[in-house]
């Protein structure tokens, strides 16, 4: 019962997290939409880390590593979310490379919890499907930081 209680609000969470994410990412940056979404997507994502917290400890031997995950998951969005409160030095590289790997953090917990589901990624090897996400999204994440050191 309390099991499903925090997998309900851990999927919940998730699912609003990356539906919100790429709200976030193409809004213009500045204050307003993109600061909003940015605030609730942290909050998401912390949201994500603390349901795992009794997801783990309730079902350990099968769960144990979520805490892990949940927990090296959240610290690229605190990072990403304290670089951009506290504008020190490289901040925005800071902010990007966060606030991006966490939503690569995100994708690849979706991806791998699904991929039996998913025509195609269920052909594919349990472990390529764990870093197809990394392979995609640091690319995209350096693309980005060079889009706007030059801006």
């Amino acid at each position: 019962m309390m099991f499903d209680i925090f997998l309900k609000i851990h999927i919940a969470a998730g699912v609003i997290g990356l539906s919100l994410g790429p709200i976030s990412m193409f809004a213009p940056k500045r204050k307003g939409l993109h600061t909003r979404i940015g605030n609730i997507y942290h909050w998401l994502m912390f949201t994500v880390c603390i349901s795992a917290v009794p997801l783990s400890i309730l079902k350990w031997e099968k769960n144990w590593y979520l805490l892990l995950i949940a927990i090296f998951s959240y610290s690229f969005a605190f990072k990403g979310y304290h670089a951009a409160k506290n504008k020190r030095k490289d901040w925005l590289k800071k902010h990007i490379t966060g606030m991006l790997g966490s939503y690569i953090a995100m994708t690849t917990a979706l991806l791998v919890v699904n991929a039996q589901n998913i025509p195609g990624l269920n052909l594919l090897p349990n472990l390529l499907v764990w870093f197809i996400p990394t392979i995609v999204g640091t690319p995209l994440i350096t693309m980005v930081q060079r889009k706007f050191k030059k801006s």
